[in-house]
């Protein structure tokens, strides 16, 4: 097993206490015209996985690269562990970046990958083999130090390249969409093992991705950018059910804006709201609402079969465009019971106290 008692005080909890492992202030980033964060204020606590959530051009990479230090900002400064470090190079910086596409250097054996920084920093051969040793076991790969990145799997390439960077020991990683070459079923598998290694290490994971589930599944908070300015920060089920903006109900999964007359309609007051595909139901028939229930009736326009749960587009009666998407658990349906639902009427209902105002 690693050795984690370097690392085991950085535990969220015991972090918040102490100054936080990143702090930005008043960050903005411009290249010429274009502005690609604006007055960006935001604090990492020390052991906490934070993922950095956005669309392309929202602003997320270029806020790991002021981190790291491939970045100056135009105005504003960056911390690490309390320390203005925003004129440091990255080399004097205690973070590490691991990034999408590896980096790794096809000639070197697998061990030699993991120890290049080490010999950078002139650590002594012992302690360069036995800090390789550490790194290849926390990754799994300690039968693999002697072959070279192109007999290794994009899995196993991509865990290369996290051991090179713990091997440091540093004080931040920084995760550049590092699992977006990767097929869905690897993806997911290497987001619990990276899950994993974080919390068994106490390290501070900064994780910049486009994907929600991604996300969502792996941090302890999470920040969501639009446009070079945060939308949203907090927890992930905060932001999933509690979204601040429309922007934020629109990107982070799916979500039914309701607003205008439909809202009138639906829930008696004009003012917008948004509403979760999973929070809906179908009555049936003989079914009644319950007291507090949203009930509306409609025509089912779209069918979406997706294995796991079936997705529905339904048209409201008198209330304009209004479409809603309903999502439901596929517990026994087969794709063509779904399928065959097509044009049919329903009537759907849900707690009115799971709106959201935005």
């Amino acid at each position: 097993m690693p050795d984690v008692s370097a690392t085991a005080e950085r535990s969220p909890a015991e972090g918040a206490t102490a100054a936080p492992a990143v702090e930005i202030r008043g960050a903005s980033k411009r290249y010429g015209e274009v502005t690609a964060l604006e007055e960006l204020d935001l604090k990492i606590e020390q052991g906490e996985f934070f993922s950095l959530l956005g669309p392309s051009g929202s602003g997320k990479t270029t806020a790991l690269r002021l981190i790291a230090g491939f970045e100056t900002p135009t105005t504003g400064r960056v911390f690490l562990l309390g320390q203005d470090v925003t004129g440091l190079p990255p080399y004097d910086r205690d973070v590490n970046t691991v990034f999408q596409d590896y980096a790794l250097f096809p000639h070197m054996t697998v061990a030699a990958n993991v120890e290049y920084g080490l010999m950078v920093k002139k650590v002594s051969a012992r302690d360069r083999r036995d800090r390789v040793a550490d790194a290849l076991r926390m990754v799994r790969l300690e039968a693999y130090g002697k072959r070279k990145p192109a007999e290794l799997s994009g899995g196993q390439r991509q865990r290369v390249a996290l051991a090179r960077a713990l091997v440091n020991r540093p004080g931040v990683l920084l995760l550049d969409e590092p699992l977006g070459a990767l097929d869905l079923k690897l993806r997911q598998q290497m987001q619990i093992e990276l899950k994993a290694i974080q919390r068994d290490l106490g390290l501070t994971f900064i994780y910049v991705t486009h994907d929600q589930e991604e996300a969502l599944t792996m941090s302890h908070r999470l920040a969501v950018l639009n446009d070079g300015r945060i939308e949203q920060v907090g927890p992930p089920a905060d932001v999933y059910e509690r979204p601040a903006s429309r922007f934020v109900a629109g990107f982070v999964g799916t979500s039914n804006l309701v607003e205008g007359a439909a809202a009138e309609k639906i829930a008696g007051s004009e003012e917008p709201f948004t509403i979760r595909p999973e929070k809906m139901r179908f009555l049936l028939e003989a079914d009644l609402p319950a007291p507090d229930d949203c009930v509306v009736s409609g025509r089912i326009e779209e069918v979406i079969y997706l294995g796991s749960s079936t997705r529905f587009l339904v048209s409201v009666d008198g209330a304009g465009d209004q479409t809603l998407i309903v999502n439901e658990q596929n517990r026994g349906l087969r794709s063509p019971e779904a399928l065959d639902v097509l044009g049919r009427r329903v009537r759907i209902a849900w707690d009115r106290r799971n709106n959201r105002p935005v």
